[in-house]
């Protein structure tokens, strides 16, 4: 895998998506959220005031290069002002801060605790044409972050309908797989991610922005008027790609 992916997405290009600030600023047409930095609070103050106004009510600062939900804090916005936002990216691990996002009604209703995303896998092929290499749906349980590494569900969607067809999986195998939600009893097989058509629109163009990567592993957040980018992963997880289907995948690389 780690081969695969360094062909794919060799170190000379993948900045873009190790990089969040830069990843915000390449990808900016997708995004439904706003992000802020030092670099950008410094071009324009007018930013930072938007974002301590959001409609949620809170702010998500993040390392640039945070990986599998570490290196995030959700905090209140009226117990910030810029300056003191201004203060805490300078002074701290944290280099970037977000406006909290709402998801999808749906999915607050299938898990509350998090944002709940989808990962879906993108792959140019030799026609540089955009191929879907699977897609999981990631349910936090009693958790602020629903990444399968920090002890989350991860669920197999379908690609052409955007239904869950599977039960949700740990990545610690001795825990039993969940057909319901375990702490709000929704069915998460069978559950339908709102805007799905549009999702699978929205990743192929943003994988057809910067070719030179090739094999992307989106993370997209629903909302209430339509989908977004969170990020995208060079170093995509092979267990969240196979765990859920229950099955190696490796042979579907070997194309590519």
């Amino acid at each position: 895998m780690y081969e695969y992916q360094r062909k794919n997405n060799p170190p000379k290009t993948r900045g873009i998506l190790d990089d969040k600030r830069q990843f915000a600023l390449e990808y900016k047409e997708f995004l439904v959220h706003g992000v802020e930095d030092l670099a950008s609070m410094k071009k324009n103050e007018k930013g930072i005031h938007l974002l301590l106004i959001n409609s949620s009510g809170k702010l998500v600062f993040k390392s640039a290069d945070g990986k599998c939900g570490a290196q995030v804090d959700i905090v209140n916005c009226k117990d910030f002002t810029p300056e003191l936002v201004y203060k805490r990216l300078q002074s701290t691990e944290y280099d970037l801060v977000e406006e909290y996002i709402i998801q999808h009604p749906d999915l607050h209703a299938l898990s509350p605790s998090a944002v709940n995303t989808i990962r879906i896998f993108t792959q140019l092929n030799e026609s540089d044409e955009v191929e879907i290499l699977g897609c999981r749906l990631r349910i936090s349980v009693n958790s602020s972050v629903d990444n399968m590494a920090a002890g989350n569900l991860a669920a197999p969607v379908e690609e052409f309908t955007g239904l869950v067809t599977g039960p949700g999986v740990y990545s610690d195998i001795t825990k039993i797989d969940e057909e319901f939600h375990p702490v709000t009893g929704v069915n998460i097989v069978g559950f339908q991610v709102p805007f799905w058509k549009e999702s699978i629109e929205m990743v192929k163009r943003a994988a057809l922005k910067h070719p030179q990567n090739r094999s992307i592993g989106w993370d997209v957040v629903i909302t209430a008027k339509g989908p977004g980018l969170i990020e995208g992963n060079h170093d995509w997880c092979k267990l969240l790609w196979q765990l859920p289907v229950k099955k190696g995948l490796k042979s579907i690389l070997e194309k590519y």
